[in-house]
């Protein structure tokens, strides 16, 4: 794999870092600015309805840019909001700087997907996008658990100041590393074809399919990660120290499931889709049904990280393949899909905290996520 695409990593990993860092900050930054740990939590909110509005929107203002123009503006307007949002005593400022994050964020993915696919042959899409997404998987597992020691030992400013300072690094080797123009595989010197054009990509079927699919497997992914926590501290029985283990141990998972699948992705999709989709169906409720036993609950998050983004990182990599008639967008396609999931994955697990199933309700919510994804790829195959 070249490497521009793992300085785009770079990247990736210092915005998940701050997508997910944010739970363990709370408490903190809730209390020092003055309003509810409640209130604090719509931060997320903001965040993740920034990415999926930004996506399609910012890549449409990026079209017929440079790549390293826009995704080094990006990676900049990135590390001012974390620098405003650090020093800031006002807490609709920081909702404020959070949601022009968002935007930022979804516009270099975006440009950063259609980018990968265009630096490798046509055949390697799945690999680039595994280097690429690798950044988001090594956040869950060194950014978050960081972020969480440092908000703990310095504030929750600290953290903020860390994600601004990491992109410097990246901004830095994306302007002196990546080329003007990412050279495309796929379409010779063919002009970009018109912007109606590439919206109307989304009246085709496949592409819709691919996007759902992506969408649901994502929100069971996100819905059992986000409760896992008050699993692990309850049903399990285990103590807050193991918190931060269970995390690492889905990053761990989530980062060797998208590395092994990237090699599957472009060849044997089905394959994927096939093996993993029924071991996720039985896996969300396996998680819930062995949340007190330790032993096996352990093992099981490590095997749901894996399974989690091995699937939904080769549906992401379809949106693309589907998309190829908007080389523009189709980066903006897969970040939708992608945080439609991130999105909806967390509001359908709180609400199923409020059923019978308790805490336990995410991960029945997930395999039933996921059992709708298979409905739906039954309905007419389109990924073998």
């Amino acid at each position: 794999m070249p490497l521009p695409l793992y300085l785009l990593a770079l990247a990736v990993f210092a915005m998940g870092t701050s997508e997910f860092m944010l739970a363990g900050l709370l408490p903190g930054l809730a209390a020092d600015l003055g309003v509810t740990v409640g209130t604090a939590g719509g931060l997320t909110s903001a965040f993740a309805v920034g990415m999926a509005v930004g996506a399609p929107l910012m890549a449409g203002l990026a079209r017929g840019r440079s790549g390293r123009g826009s995704l080094l503006g990006f990676v900049l307007v990135f590390a001012a909001a974390h620098a405003v949002g650090a020093v800031t005593t006002s807490f609709p400022v920081l909702v404020a700087t959070r949601v022009v994050a968002a935007l930022a964020n979804a516009g270099f993915l975006a440009v950063a997907l259609t980018t990968a696919a265009a630096l490798v042959p046509a055949d390697r899409k799945g690999r680039a996008l595994a280097v690429l997404l690798s950044g988001t998987t090594v956040a869950t597992v060194a950014g978050v658990p960081g972020g969480a020691v440092l908000g703990a030992l310095f504030g929750w400013r600290a953290a903020f100041w860390a994600v601004a300072l990491l992109c410097l690094p990246a901004a830095l080797g994306i302007a002196k590393g990546l080329p003007p123009v990412a050279p495309s595989t796929d379409r010779a010197a063919a002009p970009d074809p018109a912007l109606r054009a590439e919206l109307g990509e989304l009246h085709r079927p496949p592409l819709l399919r691919a996007m759902l699919l992506a969408a649901l497997v994502n929100a069971a992914t996100f819905g059992g990660f986000t409760f896992l926590s008050p699993v692990v501290t309850g049903p399990a029985g285990l103590g807050d120290l193991w918190v931060p283990v269970a995390l690492v141990l889905f990053g761990a998972g989530s980062f060797a499931g998208v590395t092994v699948a990237g090699r599957l992705a472009d060849r044997r999709p089905g394959l994927v889709l096939a093996v993993g989709g029924p071991l996720l169906l039985a896996g969300w409720p396996a998680l819930a049904v062995l949340a007190d036993a330790p032993g096996a609950l352990l093992p099981l998050v490590f095997l749901l990280g894996g399974l989690s983004f091995a699937v939904g990182g080769t549906l992401i990599t379809r949106v693309l393949y589907e998309a190829a008639g908007a080389p523009a967008l189709a980066g903006a396609y897969a970040t939708a899909a992608l945080n439609l999931g991130a999105t909806a994955g967390p509001l359908l697990a709180a609400a199923s905290l409020g059923t019978a199933a308790g805490d336990l309700g995410p991960f029945y919510a997930g395999g039933l996520l996921v059992a709708a994804a298979l409905l739906v790829a039954a309905v007419r195959p389109r990924l073998g």
